[in-house]
């Protein structure tokens, strides 16, 4: 039994000295909202994203909400999402009274399935969709969840948003085309995927807008923060106008020497600006985030090494084609190879001193969208299968070799323990 002094946590901020000097910096500065500090960091943002803008704003919630809102999403309209992903892509297309439409996934990456959702979308212009959404899903096309809300529904195919699970890249070259040919925009979620690349592109150069976290448990930190990045400047405009009130563009200047007192609302708005306490550990973090990337990579390597002839366990797979974030380490537990479920074993974990996480349960499993839109067990058959397994490990740059090494043992040592 671990002692509550050795515990190790699921995640744990990473900040330097360097963080402190610049959030005090920023402090005596008076500038304390959003200001020249969030400027630069956007401006850095958008060099590493390798996107042509970036826009700071308070969460990635907002960011996904301001990319729907500024790309036209509207009532009625369906927007495609992955069933295995955090409350917020899901509940951004409700602010708006649209329709999210959940679809499986693959069972590998964890992400979207591109032939789910070319179905999907094929359903939403057919003469006959009811009709339609119930021959896929007795082909085995279609999960039976998405073929009910498709039956019911009749709006346009307005968007998708395809989630990067745990830094993994979706595959975009299946997912863009069709999205492309009915019209539907592409909002990417890269809550988990700053230094994510798919192929040869940087993640936050490829979709029409992409939305990132800054959470305090994110590979890049600001406590809490996000930014859109797009290559579309009227969309960029859009999103900077929206996230303060629908004020007219550098309002924040108002405040300067150079600024002006007037200042003009020109549509309706929302509060998401980030301030410059945020930016100015945004920008501390983003100077480190290729070193900080590397520790990760480093402690997969040897999670994968020390894992790899467990039997109850199964891997997460790698990206050969990109570059994988690693902002999660999601092993799947074998339950034919182990007499414990998966609740049992995070309490061995536990007991061991160690924390975990588990990413995510289906949103179709959660109270507000089973009795919302009828969803059950079921529904999305591989998003369950891969949910019931899973179990996330600690992953942050400061773990030590040493607490690492722990995390290794007390996995092989439960494994071991418990092997049917």
């Amino acid at each position: 039994m671990s002692t509550g002094d050795d515990f190790i946590p699921f995640c744990k901020p990473s900040f330097e000295e360097e963080d402190i000097d610049a959030l005090v910096r920023t402090i005596r500065s008076g500038w304390w909202t959003s200001g020249p500090r969030v400027s630069e960091f956007e401006e850095a943002f958008a060099a590493y994203a390798e996107s042509r803008h970036a826009v700071a704003v308070s969460s990635c919630t907002a960011a996904l909400h301001l990319s729907l809102e500024s790309l036209g999403v509207s009532s009625g309209d369906l927007v495609f999402l992955p069933a295995y992903t955090f409350a917020a892509t899901a509940e951004v297309i409700l602010y708006s009274g649209a329709v999210p439409v959940f679809l499986d996934i693959e069972r590998d990456s964890m992400n979207l399935d591109p032939a789910q959702l070319a179905r999907a979308l094929e359903i939403t212009v057919s003469e006959d969709r009811v009709g339609a959404a119930r021959d896929a899903e007795a082909e085995g096309l279609l999960a039976p969840g998405t073929a009910r809300v498709l039956s019911r529904s009749e709006g346009r195919a307005a968007a998708v948003i395809p989630v990067h699970l745990a830094g993994m890249a979706c595959e975009m070259d299946s997912i863009l085309p069709v999205a492309r040919r009915h019209q539907a925009a592409v909002v990417e979620d890269a809550a988990h995927a700053v230094e994510t690349r798919y192929r040869q592109r940087k993640v936050g150069s490829i979709g029409d807008a992409t939305a990132f976290s800054f959470y305090a448990t994110k590979n890049l930190t600001t406590g809490e923060g996000g930014m859109v990045t797009t290559d579309d400047s009227d969309l960029a405009e859009r999103v900077r106008r929206l996230s303060l009130h629908g004020i007219s563009k550098d309002a924040w200047n108002r405040y300067t020497a150079s600024g002006s007192w007037r200042y003009e609302v020109v549509e309706r708005g929302f509060k998401y600006n980030m301030s410059d306490i945020a930016a100015s550990l945004g920008l501390g973090q983003l100077q480190r985030i290729e070193a900080t990337a590397e520790r990760r990579r480093e402690i997969v390597r040897r999670y994968t090494a020390a894992f790899s002839d467990v039997a109850a366990i199964e891997c997460p797979r790698d990206d050969q084609s990109g570059v994988h974030a690693w902002h999660l380490y999601v092993v799947r537990l074998r339950p034919e190879n182990l007499s414990i479920d998966r609740a049992e074993f995070i309490e061995r974990m536990r007991e061991r001193g160690i924390g975990t996480s588990v990413h995510f349960m289906p949103l179709h499993l959660h109270r507000f969208y089973a009795e919302e839109f009828g969803y059950g067990e079921g529904d999305f058959p591989v998003a369950e299968g891969v949910y019931s397994r899973a179990v996330s490990l600690p992953l942050y740059p400061h773990l030590t070799d040493a607490e690492v090494g722990r995390v290794c043992s007390a996995v092989r040592e439960i494994c071991a323990e418990h092997r049917t």
